[in-house]
């Protein structure tokens, strides 16, 4: 009954007096929700410059609260791990999925030089916002200054995307000596390398957790509590929300590719 009731409310509100009417404008009218699960995606051509060691690819980093997943469209190539379990290398073909934690420094190489993937970030708004350090010597990632510089980060909010290619390949090539540094300690100390690492990239980004939080609030929670709510309105048989179905769609992401830490981006925008 209420369910009715409030489809009647909507259409007595329509301008026109009739429900085609009503719900095309209150479809206009309606907002674009996150994607589902408030996850980002972006479409991902990895970086076919070489790094210092010799390998094709994108700068190690690690994330502090979004898992990261990889869809593999064409191309091969690997990413390369380092985590507390120390170093590990998975291959990468079209079709393959492949996600890791917080915590984990990953790093993509582009093999044939065509790797393109479909990236799924967990938390969407947290990496753009600064949830990421570069895998930097530990001298670096000593001083928050001298890492922002390097970065070519425009500030400590911890902008991703840097201003042109010889700063996006300058950073790169400073994360892969610092990344291949990490794994001698790790090799010669074990897993408190890691730790030392994992020290230092918390002072680094600590500053910018009241911002994180308010993007995860506005996103993330507010999705689950709007699943909360749809629950509890289930359990009491009063779907309401079922009225408000809609389907939505964004196009392809198109325009001049962004400069990021992995390769050249194209990020699907719902704001």
């Amino acid at each position: 009954m209420n369910l009715i009731r409030s489809v009647i409310m909507r259409f007595v509100q329509a301008d026109d007096g009739s429900l085609r009417g009503m719900l095309s404008m209150d479809t206009s009218r309606s907002e674009i929700p996150p994607i589902p699960g408030a996850i980002g995606l972006t479409h991902l051509k990895v970086y076919t410059s070489e790094g210092p060691d010799g390998l094709r690819g994108g700068c190690p980093h690690m994330h502090f609260t979004c898992t990261e997943s990889y869809v593999v469209l064409s191309g091969k190539g690997s990413v390369q791990t380092l985590s507390i379990n120390g170093f590990e290398e998975v291959s990468l073909e079209a079709g393959k999925l492949i996600w890791f934690t917080p915590g984990v420094i990953h790093r993509l190489i582009n093999s044939d030089g065509n790797l393109e993937l479909l990236v799924m970030m967990q938390n969407a708004g947290l990496p753009e916002a600064g949830d990421h350090v570069l895998c930097f010597p530990q001298g670096v990632l000593a001083d928050s200054k001298t890492y922002f510089k390097e970065a070519s980060l425009a500030s400590a909010e911890g902008l991703v995307f840097a201003a042109g290619e010889a700063a996006a390949f300058s950073r790169r090539d400073l994360a892969v000596e610092g990344f291949n540094q990490l794994r001698e300690r790790m090799a010669a100390h074990g897993a408190s390398a890691m730790l030392d690492f994992y020290q230092a990239a918390v002072q680094i980004v600590r500053p910018n957790l009241k911002h994180w939080r308010s993007i995860w609030e506005k996103s993330v929670l507010k999705a689950v509590r709007s699943t909360e709510r749809q629950l509890d309105s289930i359990a009491q048989g009063e779907p309401d929300h079922l009225a408000d179905g809609r389907v939505y769609t964004l196009p392809a992401p198109g325009g001049e590719r962004k400069l990021g830490f992995c390769g050249w981006l194209s990020p699907y925008k719902n704001q």
